[in-house]
């Protein structure tokens, strides 16, 4: 079976995912330049990697770009067109033009969260038309599935479960830099690493490290990543000498020092629908605490891979925190745990094994209704 993969974004999900399906069939991903040819080694070489000059949303040039973009479709004759995202806005040009393809969309979020402002940037009618073109909807979880058949019109078997992979590459480049944490640092290492957005519990930390200053006091809380600045928040924090921040793009061989060195990941979101963060940090083998919301507590109870907390409960989050920091045995287990669930049940070929059934599905299912209809 030949699929076609094309998207722009999000990076670390499109290489796991398409690491993934490789190693079950023929695989052909086209994707921009300017995101992609810096990580391109970590892509499978079974993988057809097509860079391309991809132009930003209120350019003239994606007239011709999605003219292109047919001509190189149609130059593939793939059996399957998955689109990584519903958030390219253009794309929305392409399902009329594919000559019967049938087109699969990834959907990460079916709402966008409040202080999203990557995300606001783009119209939401794009995103909802993209998903609304598409023959068939991926969704990483059983709440988005319905919300999705519910926002997007979609009848139930058009909205499909595929978990998010792991992502592998950062726990690959610690151990081809050979990096390892300092054996001289004793603290207690908690990591809070992504977009930093209002959604993502900031708040909700700053308050949680402020009810624990007296009782674990090697804690040691960093904050990385792009967004809003947690200094607008400092009047929230027990003792600020405990924060490392890190605003802004961090490079790859910095957040592989950040993994290796973090003793627990900490997603005290708001809301959410999913993380990529989760699958970054369980291929590091990293014990997580996150909020019950969207997908993430389900998963973490199902695969025993960290603890659960309420959202917006700074107690209930100090006090998870403090039990994993005093209890060496249990962070031990749950870093087993992460570690095996990265490599087996979220290992990317196996996701990718699980796309390929329902690829061969939706291709089956194509393939009937054109003879009913032509036959």
């Amino acid at each position: 079976m030949r699929i076609l993969l094309l998207c722009s974004e999000p990076v670390d999900y499109v290489i796991a995912y398409a690491n993934g399906v490789a190693a079950h069939a023929e695989v052909t991903a086209i994707l921009p330049r300017d995101r992609y040819a810096g990580v391109a080694r970590w892509f499978d070489p079974r993988v057809t990697l097509v860079l391309v000059d991809w132009p930003r949303t209120r350019s003239p040039a994606n007239i011709p770009f999605i003219a292109d973009l047919v001509r190189r479709i149609r130059a593939t004759q793939p059996d399957l067109l998955h689109l990584l995202s519903n958030t390219t806005l253009w794309l929305n040009l392409l399902p009329p033009l594919l000559d019967g393809i049938p087109v699969v969309t990834t959907v990460h979020d079916v709402q966008i969260h409040p202080g999203d402002r990557d995300t606001a940037r783009l119209p939401g009618w794009g995103a909802r038309l993209m998903a609304r073109q598409s023959d068939h909807l991926i969704v990483h979880g059983d709440n988005l599935r319905r919300a999705a058949c519910d926002s997007f019109g979609k009848l139930p078997d058009q909205v499909h479960v595929i978990p998010h992979p792991a992502i592998r590459r950062y726990a690959d480049l610690a151990a081809e830099l050979g990096l390892t944490r300092d054996p001289q640092d004793d603290r207690f290492r908690v990591l809070l690493f992504g977009r930093i957005f209002a959604y993502k519990g900031l708040a909700t930390l700053l308050r949680a490290e402020a009810m624990l200053s007296n009782s674990l006091p090697t804690l040691q809380l960093t904050i990385a990543g792009r967004g809003d600045d947690p200094m607008d928040l400092a009047h929230l924090m027990g003792r600020s000498q405990r924060y490392e921040i890190r605003r802004g793009f961090v490079p790859d061989c910095e957040v592989a020092q950040l993994f290796t060195d973090a003793d627990l990941v900490v997603l005290p979101y708001d809301e959410a629908s999913q993380s990529g963060v989760l699958h970054l940090a369980a291929a590091f083998g990293k014990p997580v605490v996150v909020t019950d919301v969207g997908e993430l507590g389900a998963t973490v109870t199902q695969h025993r891979i960290g603890r659960v907390v309420p959202p917006r409960t700074p107690s209930a989050l100090a006090h998870a925190l403090c039990d994993l920091a005093r209890d060496h045995e249990a962070r031990d287990q749950l870093r087993r745990n992460a570690r095996a669930w990265s490599e087996g049940l979220n290992a990317p070929a196996t996701i990718g094994q699980t796309a390929l059934q329902l690829y061969d599905s939706i291709v089956d299912r194509a393939m009937l209704s054109h003879a009913g209809v032509y036959g």
